[in-house]
């Protein structure tokens, strides 16, 4: 259904240019989006992947450290779509203040992510609604340190921005100014409060990131908080158990149909299109993640069998092997406290676990010695590589 443009635009003066800004009608769209035919399968087919990917939790020795992993692969795949140049390699070794072998702004950056995301899961876990004040905050923790700094970290523009192009009127899209963005924002918090039985959680949330990506409501780092407000609004739903559904590789791999349909919405009213888009994305996402869960599970069990055939300091081995599941990429001294082992009984094990290709050396160093738990990070790190 063609609905014609889903706002108004406005004529407006900014970097000494008039331009036309976007002010986006409230949600839900009006005329209602038609979920029928393909569409209404691919939601009922992303709903079955995001229970499979729910179940699949059970499987998992310790979710909690496959969730931090998770988490940081995330923040290096959505940094990657702003620029960025860090690998989870690189994260994983500045988190241990080694130096990554990219500049250091950019792994910063992706640290801040991390942060970000944590700190959004334990504010809703402490039973904190995810409303603008959450989202702030969680911009404000993007934005604390690196580029970006400057920006009006967890404070709502009060200048225009545009997106593409050097100047406003060369721009490929202008978001509203910023005198509107308050009331905005806040049509969009009473929209995410929505109950479940008006509006579906995989439309309601596919429909808030094209709105808050509409909105632009920060001066740097919307993209980064539109796709975390994906991965939040759908765990906050109870949808799943355990945040881990990212979409910033789907989103990564078809940047440019992603940009399309996003305009494609605020021109012509086309959210079927975004939603049979959106809806794929989860999809593919849940099943990637439930096919990499299942492979971590049986990397964990293979090398722990090729531990126990050894002959020698088996117990030893085996719990440095499980720390390394928590911290794939560790030195001696992080390894000793989360084991409660010695310094020379870690380094011991270590030397056993390179033998038998489960560990690597990273640094080439003889002392401060990093080791990295090479195929699980590859797992993990499958489609970060910049």
């Amino acid at each position: 259904m063609k609905r014609g443009a889903t706002g108004e635009w406005v004529t407006i003066s900014t970097v000494g240019e008039p331009v036309r800004a976007f002010l986006p009608k409230p949600l839900p769209p009006s005329p209602p989006v038609q979920i029928e035919g393909t569409l209404r399968s691919s939601l009922d087919e992303a709903l079955l992947a995001l229970g499979r990917l729910d179940s699949v939790t059970t499987l998992l020795p310790d979710t909690a450290l496959f969730l931090f992993m998770y988490v940081r692969k995330e923040a290096v795949l959505s940094s990657q779509i702003e620029g960025t140049q860090s690998s989870l390699s690189d994260l994983l070794l500045f988190e241990l203040d080694e130096a990554p072998g990219v500049p250091l702004a950019d792994v910063e950056e992706v640290s801040c992510y991390v942060a970000a995301l944590e700190h959004g899961l334990r504010r809703l876990r402490e039973g904190f609604p995810l409303s603008n004040r959450l989202i702030r905050e969680i911009h404000g923790q993007l934005l604390s340190r690196g580029r970006g700094a400057e920006k009006q970290p967890g404070e709502f523009r009060t200048s225009q921005n545009w997106i593409g192009g050097p100047r406003p009127g060369l721009a490929t899209y202008v978001p509203p100014p910023p005198e509107r963005v308050p009331d905005c924002m806040g049509d969009l918090e009473r929209f995410l409060h929505q109950p479940a039985e008006k509006v579906p959680v995989l439309v309601k949330t596919a429909l808030a990131h094209v709105q808050f990506e509409t909105i632009h409501p920060f001066l740097d780092g919307n993209g980064r908080v539109g796709r975390l407000l994906v991965s939040l609004l759908l765990w906050s739903e109870g949808v799943l158990r355990e945040p881990l559904l990212y979409l910033s590789l789907y989103l990564k791999t078809h940047r440019s149909t992603y940009y399309d349909f996003l305009q494609r919405v605020r021109l012509e009213g086309d959210w079927e299109t975004w939603l049979q888009f959106f809806a794929e994305g989860i999809r593919e996402t849940a099943e990637g993640a439930v096919v990499t869960a299942r492979k971590i599970v049986d990397l964990f069990e293979q090398d722990r069998q090729k531990i126990q055939g050894h002959q020698r300091a088996v117990g030893s081995a085996l719990r440095v092997h499980h720390a390394l599941q928590q911290r794939p990429v560790a030195s001696i001294p992080l390894l000793a406290q989360a084991t409660g082992l010695s310094a020379p009984t870690v380094s011991a094990s270590l030397r056993m676990l390179a033998k038998l290709g489960i560990v690597r050396e990273l640094t080439g160093k003889r002392r401060n010695r990093i080791f990295g738990y090479d195929r699980y990070v590859a797992l993990l790190g499958e489609g970060t590589q910049p």
